[in-house]
Formats: C-alpha cells, structure tokens, sequence
C-alpha cells in the first residue's frame, strides 16, 4: 500500500523491497516456480560450459525471465481466482486454465531457444 508520506525516492525503495519479497515468497512457495528456476541455473551453468556467445546470452536470459514471468502471473491468477471463490466454477476454471497456459506457451518458446542455441554446440 503506498504511504501518502513517502516521497519518490523512499517509495521507490519501497517497490523494490515488496518486489524482492515476492519473489523470495514465489520461489520458497511455490513448486512450478522452484522447478522453472532450477532448470533456468542448469541453462546459465550450460552457457558458461558452452562459451555461449553475448546475442545467445540475451536470448536465453530473455527466454529464462519469460518464464519466470509467465509462471509468477499464473500463479498470481491462480490464488486471486481461489480467493475469490474457493470451490470448483466452472468459469473460474476456465480463467485458471488460460493463465495456465501462459507458462506453457512460454516454456515452448524457451525450448526452440535452447534447442537453436546449444543444439549446434552439442553436435558439434
């Protein structure tokens, strides 16, 4: 919530702070996210092995933070839409799935992305 009293600078602090805090909240929480960024430290670890190039790194952080980003809304939709109503709706499951598919279509992505970046490395 943002306090009236706070001026530019200590509100921005302040953003950064519940920003850190969530994100620390989605990955001690939350098994989608603890899954997506293991496998995001298996991608870095791959490129320092691989002596991936600068553009292949920008494709593949961009890639990771895509999921990343993808996972932590659907999760945001998933515990708005049970907070609003805890038993089964058929429409509420119906949003559920949607915002579910984000991180599916982002982890898809992110496949071609690896597979264009290390498949060349590896056959090689």
């Amino acid at each position: 919530m943002k306090n009236p009293n706070d001026g530019f600078v200590k509100g921005r602090l302040r953003s950064i702070k519940f920003a850190f805090k969530g994100m620390w909240l989605l990955l001690t929480t939350e098994d989608s996210i603890k899954v997506q960024f293991s496998v995001a430290v298996l991608a870095i670890i791959a490129g320092f092995y691989f002596h991936i190039s600068a553009t292949e790194w920008m494709f593949q952080l961009i890639a990771i933070a895509l999921v990343l980003v993808a996972e932590a809304m659907n999760t945001a939709v998933e515990k708005m839409a049970d907070f609003v109503h805890k038993d089964y709706h058929q429409k509420i499951g119906f949003i559920k799935d949607i915002a579910a598919g984000s991180p599916g279509f982002a982890a898809i992505i992110s496949l071609i992305i690896a597979g264009i970046i290390y498949i060349p490395k590896i056959i090689n």
